[in-house]
């Protein structure tokens, strides 16, 4: 049985099989699987929006698919270095 951040950790690792990157779409940006929508768009979409107002104007796109792309940020966050 997972504890609460196990439970976060699993979320985080399924989220992030949402994101992918195709050179062939946005320049290979990493992107919602199935559209066109970076994560970059996402990112700055929740800087003045929440989830809820995105999904009223992209109906397409789902509340986990939103939250894939925070998973897929904190995840590269979490992997960068800093070159000394």
């Amino acid at each position: 049985m997972l504890g609460p951040v196990g439970k976060i950790f699993y979320k985080l690792r399924s989220g992030l099989q949402r994101i992918h990157r195709d050179t062939n779409i946005r320049f290979g940006k990493p992107c919602i699987k199935g559209t066109r929508i970076s994560v970059y768009d996402v990112l700055s979409w929740l800087a003045g929006m929440t989830s809820e107002e995105i999904v009223n104007d992209f109906p397409h796109l789902t509340k986990n698919q939103i939250l894939a792309c925070l998973a897929y940020s904190a995840d590269k966050e979490r992997k960068a270095t800093v070159a000394l």
